[in-house]
């Protein structure tokens, strides 16, 4: 089979995996290693997380590392598994939508997530901007028969963590979710959305699938997929406990040779 059919196959699986109600499930991978044991532990799908490719790469999140070097990686990984795998492309890395889709096909990515954080700027890119700019990248992904499945990252809860967001903020994460959705994207991220009337809401009010992080104090996956959630993500939730883990058992190790 071609690489260009195993491509789009793994293009229609991981679309037909956005069920509401049945969440796809994505304990997100940094490397070959992790992507592989995500596989042997029987998830369908591998998503990466930049915060952990680009600690494993030695730089900060954020598009603070060469786009080279996080497509690279996002390479590796999609050719070392035989499931389709979804790339967190951040910001695009500034690359123009035409560019950044020739990237991800050349990566062997069946989707992507793309936030509409401005990283230069620090601030979110406005509403219609980001749309036009979502459109562009699906019209050059279906120029090439690419069926890239887009994850439109919606950054408007980031600021207020540690509280559900009020009724303004939630007002504009609905509105610009709306507005991706009706630009090609085939999914929605309210990243650091955790309250679960707000998520339930933001799930009834958008009218497509909707991706939520599994965070701490969010509901559990059991929950989320009562609310109708279409994708549950893990971020970089799972390269920090290997970290941890790591650094116990390097404890253990210094333990012993000290005694």
């Amino acid at each position: 089979m071609s690489t260009e059919l195993v491509l789009e196959q793994r293009c229609d699986l991981l679309r037909s995996l956005h069920r509401p109600g049945t969440p796809l499930v994505l304990p997100n991978a940094w490397d070959v290693a992790s992507a592989r044991a995500v596989v042997a532990a029987g998830f369908p799908v591998v998503a990466t997380t930049s915060a952990a490719v680009a600690s494993s790469l030695g730089y900060e999140d954020h598009q603070a590392a060469p786009a080279a070097e996080m497509l690279a990686a996002a390479w590796r990984i999609a050719r070392s598994v035989e499931v389709p795998v979804t790339v967190d492309a951040e910001a695009g890395y500034g690359m123009a939508p035409a560019d950044l889709v020739d990237a991800l096909l050349a990566a062997g990515a069946a989707g992507c997530n793309l936030e509409d954080t401005d990283h230069r700027s620090g601030r979110l890119t406005e509403v219609d901007r980001q749309a036009e700019w979502l459109r562009a990248v699906r019209d050059a992904a279906d120029a090439r028969g690419y069926g890239l499945v887009i994850n439109a990252r919606v950054d408007v809860f980031l600021a207020g963590r540690s509280a559900p967001p009020s009724r303004e903020v939630l007002d504009d994460g609905i509105a610009r979710a709306r507005v991706y959705l009706s630009a090609g994207a085939d999914c929605v991220f309210p990243i650091l959305l955790w309250a679960e009337d707000a998520i339930a809401e933001f799930v009834a009010a958008v009218g497509g699938p909707v991706n939520v992080m599994a965070l701490p104090q969010a509901p559990p996956v059991a929950r989320l997929a009562e609310l109708g959630v279409a994708r549950v993500s893990y971020g970089s939730m799972p390269h920090g406990h290997a970290m941890r883990a790591l650094a116990s058992y390097l404890a253990e190790i210094a333990g012993s040779r000290d005694g």
